[in-house]
């Protein structure tokens, strides 16, 4: 199986982030952010996905996490971008549920070169923890912009936001695992590229 690795560096005026991603992974991962709650959640896509993430993140975090979580975003799609190629012989589409408790959250995403992002989990825009909820979709705007993914999460029940949010992050990575899997030699589209 070819290597499909991307190690990222970004460094701005509010963030410097080094990334180091495997899709060959089997899920380990050492993630530092700054902020607890988005250290756990990207530990679940790692763990879900079956990805392999060293990553180190500093941002300003006043008055919030926005642009160092935007970042992180925009870095880790920069890296699938990167280690899938020329995506030959993925299965290139992926869907994930995974429930959390009381929450439920379905995702399916389309690695077809095409960003788009619709973002159906009805948070209220409050905190859990230091992290602010309405930055989760943040998160997955940025990485659909960089990765040029058309990525849908729709929250099909829940209550408690930190079990919505945790159960978007193992749904994600459950259907990243599945779209990023090695099904074919060909790349998957009519049109010969994606």
């Amino acid at each position: 199986m070819k290597k499909r690795k991307a190690s990222i560096k970004r460094k701005t005026s509010e963030t410097s982030i080094t990334l180091g991603l495997d899709l060959n992974g089997n899920g380990n991962f050492s993630i530092k952010t700054g902020d607890d709650f988005f250290d756990h959640m990207l530990s679940q896509l790692a763990k879900h996905g079956g990805l392999n993430i060293e990553l180190k993140a500093k941002g300003d975090a006043v008055p919030d996490f926005h642009h160092m979580v935007e970042d992180v975003g925009l870095v880790l799609g920069d890296a699938f971008k990167k280690a899938l190629d020329d995506k030959k012989g993925i299965n290139r589409y992926g869907f994930g549920s995974a429930p959390m408790d009381d929450s439920l959250v379905a995702v399916s995403v389309d690695f077809c070169g095409r960003p788009y992002l619709v973002f159906d989990l009805a948070l209220d825009k409050k905190k859990v923890g230091i992290f602010d909820e309405d930055l989760t979709e943040e998160f997955f705007k940025a990485f659909t912009m960089t990765s040029g993914a058309a990525l849908h999460l729709h929250k099909t029940c829940g209550k408690n936001p930190h079990h919505t949010i945790e159960s978007a992050f193992k749904s994600f990575g459950r259907a990243v695992k599945d779209a990023v899997k090695i099904t074919g030699r060909d790349i998957p589209s009519t049109k010969g590229s994606l």
